[in-house]
């Protein structure tokens, strides 16, 4: 076992999940929530932190500024602790309560918006409110996981060599997106490797990432009401899109067999699940990446009064059987899943 003086040096990047015997498809779920940030957006917050110290964009004095709504907000709230910064997480009333009490008791404070621009949503509001606090502080830094290349960088140089090590004949990778940071340097490692990897970004109907129109959307971690400036399509091969309803029953599903992720990994699971069972999987050795756990979900998705509420009884009870397949392609849609 390791021995660390900083939280951020621990993050397990090799345990995987084999999913066959739930899913009846084959499918390894790398699991990124072990470590004391409790998701994948560690991994970026690290790398963001650490390079704009090196270019002293950063320093002693610097508060630092982030737009999120929630796992990143976290990492950074650890991260500024262990360094010594301040820390302002500019949220929206998405993000989940142990999301917010969890950056709060590491010392951030949290600023929560709960009206959305005409133009631009809550994230648009969360931005304009970010660009606010730095142009009348001149000591805040803004990391701007939205535009800053380090994001994918991270999971350039870390994410995808380490699946690669793991499953050397890997065939298929999905991918949730939100920023598309582990999108895109998943992808672009991929793309140099020596076979081809098929690339399947999940995003959540209701997002606009891939030129849908936005719309509702309830569950924090996938999605953004714009499209992100990180996104180079020339790098994905096929986008899926999942139900909120089907993220739900996934996450329920998969509980019932003793994992609980968190809403972005129940997303992932349900679109893959669903392109799994439109394609011919025999000697096919896809892997799917899960960025966080579930815990702080507890008040939301596996709180029934909360998932009635927003999305109807229908939600709780089983799915039958699918009689047939999903749409295929780009515009697929995920059908949600049986346990």
């Amino acid at each position: 076992m390791p021995v660390i003086s900083v939280p951020h040096e621990f993050n397990e990047e090799d345990l995987y999940v084999d999913l066959r015997p739930m899913l009846g498809q084959p499918l390894f779920l790398k699991c990124e929530g072990f470590n004391f940030a409790g998701s994948i957006k560690l991994k970026a917050a690290t790398e963001m932190v650490e390079s704009a110290e090196r270019r002293g964009t950063l320093t002693r004095d610097s508060i630092l500024v982030e737009s999120s709504s929630g796992n990143l907000g976290v990492a950074l709230s650890m991260i500024a602790a262990s360094k010594g910064y301040r820390f302002v997480c500019v949220t929206d009333s998405r993000c989940n309560l142990a999301t917010r009490l969890m950056m709060e008791a590491l010392g951030s404070k949290v600023h929560v918006v709960s009206e959305g621009t005409v133009d631009g949503g809550l994230l648009g509001a969360r931005l304009a409110f970010v660009r606010d606090l730095c142009a009348a502080d001149p000591h805040c830094v803004w990391l701007s996981q939205y535009t800053n290349a380090d994001n994918w960088k991270a999971h350039y140089y870390r994410t995808a060599p380490a699946i690669a090590r793991r499953f050397p004949h890997l065939d298929v990778l999905f991918i949730g997106v939100g920023t598309t940071g582990t999108l895109m340097g998943c992808a672009r490692w991929f793309r140099k490797w020596h076979r081809p990897v098929r690339i399947v970004a999940v995003d959540s109907v209701g997002s606009a990432v891939f030129g849908d129109p936005p719309g509702r959307r309830m569950i924090p971690g996938l999605g953004m009401s714009v499209r992100p400036p990180l996104l180079d399509e020339a790098y994905v091969d096929e986008a899926v899109r999942v139900e909120e309803a089907d993220t739900i029953r996934t996450c329920r599903g998969l509980a019932m067999r003793g994992f609980v992720f968190g809403g972005s990994t129940g997303t992932v699971v349900s679109g893959a699940k669903d392109w799994l069972d439109r394609h011919d999987t025999r000697g096919l050795t896809p892997v799917a990446i899960a960025p966080d756990m579930g815990e702080r979900y507890l008040d939301t998705i596996y709180q029934s009064n909360w998932v009635q509420g927003l999305y109807g009884e229908d939600v709780l009870l089983p799915e039958p059987p699918p009689e047939g397949g999903g749409r295929a392609g780009r515009t697929g849609a995920s059908k949600g899943m049986v346990f």
